[in-house]
């Protein structure tokens, strides 16, 4: 248990931010897990809808610093070579 004052605030403060950096993850994970599903359908423009909802979702995660620059561009680049793989 925290002594002082300032350490009940970042207590407070850490947690708040978990939260958000959760659902940044989650809806991250959610969207990729999407594009991923229309790929397997086989359902182009399903696909090609979910990719720019994934994207929008990773930018917003690396911009909020949740996740590393790298794997983002990691992410996006990998959604968007099956993508464009599809027939």
């Amino acid at each position: 248990m925290a002594n002082m004052k300032n350490a009940e605030k970042r207590i407070l403060v850490n947690a708040k931010k978990n939260i958000r950096n959760n659902s940044y993850t989650a809806s991250m994970k959610t969207a990729i897990k999407n594009v991923e599903k229309a790929v397997l359908a086989k359902d182009k423009t399903a696909a090609e809808e979910a990719l720019k909802i994934a994207i929008k979702r990773i930018d917003k995660a690396a911009g909020a610093n949740v996740v590393a620059k790298n794997k983002c561009a990691r992410e996006k680049s990998r959604l968007t070579k099956k993508v464009n793989e599809m027939k």
